[in-house]
């Protein structure tokens, strides 16, 4: 046998399909000693009650178990310091996935600005909430076009390099009292009519702030599932107007403030 090949039955887990195993019985033996159920391994990874028993005469040979008595199996220090080896060697092998290989061939989507041709080099921006590519690598973040697109059609882009240059958008919040403190009749609608004009979207979460919003000729874009979208407008940009009934407002609040995302809290009383 080759020197190669005697590093891969000793250390490469990934390389060698005997190690694989090895591991994930090691594994269970460390999770359930020193009471060692050789079926249940078997079930637990996949293979015979047998097979794990041959295993097991091989980990002792090893020296990485010690066996006391029937069914009674210990982990030894040399079979943990085997285990860290190899799971070391897993997550280099999985970060080397995660950033090398699946970050090379991400894919996101833009909306092409002008036209854009496949393996073209792109520069990025946010507006309206929506990234927007360009030809060219004149901006402060640059992709790769993956496919053809005329200005205006959706565009592929990978090997996203820089910052996208934007500011996070502004979340202006009107609480509007529950029915039985007033309801929407307690929010002047000449107020909310003039809020709206100076943001980008409108959204509304409880009935109060339906009706609230409806009183001031208001078509909110967002009716359903408000906190969550008020939260991802103001990460792409959007400046968001949000009428919310008392009862739900902390639901909103608390969704911005884990994003670190600012808030304003208005007065809009009629």
């Amino acid at each position: 046998m080759s020197r190669n090949a005697e590093d891969a039955e000793e250390f490469g887990v990934l390389q060698s399909k005997r190690n694989a195993t090895r591991y994930q019985i090691l594994v269970q033996i460390a999770e359930r000693q020193p009471a060692v159920n050789q079926q249940e391994i078997a079930d637990a990874i996949g293979i015979t009650a047998q097979a794990v028993s041959d295993y097991l005469q091989d980990l002792v040979e090893h020296g990485y178990v010690n066996k006391h008595g029937r069914g009674r199996y210990e982990v030894t220090k040399e079979g943990v310091d085997w285990l860290i080896t190899q799971t070391d060697e897993l997550r280099g092998f999985v970060r080397h996935v995660s950033e090398d290989v699946i970050g090379q061939v991400e894919i996101e989507t833009a909306i092409a600005t002008t036209e854009i041709e496949e393996g073209e080099t792109v520069s990025l921006t946010m507006r309206d909430g929506v990234l927007r590519a360009m030809a060219g690598d004149t901006g402060s973040a640059t992709a790769v076009a993956v496919t053809d697109a005329a200005a205006g059609r959706d565009v592929g882009i990978t090997n996203v390099e820089g910052v996208v240059d934007y500011e996070l958008g502004t979340v202006t919040i009107v609480s509007v009292p529950q029915v039985q403190n007033g309801g929407s009749s307690a929010v002047d609608p000449d107020r909310l009519s003039k809020l709206a004009a100076d943001h980008d979207l409108i959204a509304v979460g409880g009935a109060e702030a339906v009706v609230a919003a409806d009183a001031a000729g208001l078509d909110p874009d967002v009716r359903f599932g408000s906190s969550a979208a008020v939260q991802e407008a103001a990460t792409k940009g959007l400046d968001t107007l949000l009428l919310v009934s008392t009862d739900l407002l902390s639901a909103h609040t608390d969704k911005l403030r884990e994003q670190n995302l600012s808030y304003e809290v208005v007065d809009a009383a009629a």
